[in-house]
């Protein structure tokens, strides 16, 4: 039996009918870059995610570079944030001439330890960038509580977690700006590159506007040196489309997520599986089930599973600390040792929404066969 990570074909061949009938549209009118499909995506969004704005932008990664941007990030200053997430999450602080400062993990969540963050802050610290990762949200009431203590702004990554929650708020809704991604294989999925930010701000909101059309307000005459990151229409009205269908759609990943929860443990296995860790009292979305298995045995495991056709995937095997490029921050391998055994010791299994009970069972069956 096949078992991919994820397949988008399922999902979009459903669909197919109401996406060629969008893109038909945008055909049609010929207006191609932002526009009244965009605008009402945006409206559409900011109501999803509980916020007065949503401004769309041409990838998650810019959404991260706009927001810092926004609040005036620049060289010389100071973002605190995760070492354990998506290289953009780091890159976007850098390219602004800015310095990542990292803060471990919690080892349950694998997001920022809060308990961690105050220790880290600077004069220099100019915002707190906490990752809301594999779709469950950081501890949000602590880092707000730091946030307003210190006059420092939160900017959420939530590439990974449109509609997850915290408490009875929804990412994005929980901090200065939210940046999402719509990359094709998030819960809500574009057919190529594109993201947006959230605000309650007004202020923020109009800036965030301007600066993803190169700092301006009107054509040809620039506040800030902005991005050209536009949304495109075709990417909205393809997202125009499926956004009715995310509750569902995340409806069946919780549910492959209790499912796997079950045939773990009536397979004997959760002694040398750690599954995923819920939050009280929140809402994780489960872009990804990650699982964590000894370092010695995780790459034999994987590509066991290689073998028998199940896909997997390591988000992320390289702790940004580590990487290359940023070894001027002259950290040390063991300064970050969660983060370090999470790069180590997790696997992502497949848990998309069209995941049959049939193929989970067969996941945890080799799973199973390989433990012996």
């Amino acid at each position: 039996m096949k078992v991919p990570l994820l397949d988008l074909k399922i999902q979009n061949d459903a669909l197919r009918p109401e996406i060629d009938g969008a893109i038909k549209k945008v055909l049609d009118s010929n207006g191609f870059i932002l526009g009244a499909e965009v605008t009402e995506l945006e409206n559409e969004l900011a109501e999803y995610c509980g916020t007065e704005y949503a401004i769309g932008c041409a990838s998650g990664t810019d959404a991260l570079l706009l927001a810092l941007m926004a609040l005036d990030v620049s060289n010389g200053d100071e973002v605190i944030t995760t070492p354990y997430s998506f290289f953009a999450t780091a890159s976007s602080i850098t390219r602004l001439g800015a310095k990542p400062v990292f803060v471990d993990i919690d080892p349950q969540t694998y997001n920022l330890d809060a308990s961690q963050i105050e220790a880290k802050i600077t004069e220099k610290t100019k915002a707190i960038q906490p990752v809301h990762l594999y779709g469950q949200c950081a501890a949000m009431d602590e880092l707000v509580k730091i946030s307003e203590k210190y006059s420092v702004p939160l900017v959420e990554d939530a590439a990974q977690a449109i509609g997850a929650e915290d408490g009875k708020k929804r990412a994005g809704a929980m901090s200065a700006v939210g940046c999402f991604s719509f990359y094709p294989s998030k819960n809500l999925g574009a057919m190529g590159d594109a993201g947006f930010m959230t605000t309650a701000d007004e202020a923020l909101a109009k800036k965030l506007f301007a600066l993803r059309v190169h700092g301006s307000f009107e054509r040809y005459y620039h506040k800030w040196v902005g991005l050209n990151s536009r949304l495109d229409a075709m990417q909205a009205a393809i997202l125009r489309v499926k956004l009715p269908h995310l509750d569902a759609w995340t409806q069946k990943r919780q549910r492959n997520a209790d499912n796997y929860r079950r045939l773990f443990t009536d397979a004997g296995l959760t002694e040398v599986i750690t599954l995923p860790f819920e939050r009280e009292n929140v809402r994780h979305i489960y872009n990804q089930f990650v699982i964590r298995v000894v370092p010695s045995k995780r790459d034999e495991l994987r590509n066991f599973l290689t073998e028998n056709e199940i896909g997997t995937d390591i988000y992320y095997p390289v702790s940004l600390h580590l990487q290359e490029c940023f070894a001027y921050l002259g950290y040390g391998e063991n300064d970050f040792p969660e983060s370090l055994k999470a790069s180590r010791e997790t696997l992502a299994l497949p848990v998309y929404p069209e995941l049959t009970v049939e193929q989970q069972a067969f996941v945890v069956a080799k799973i199973a066969e390989f433990y012996g």
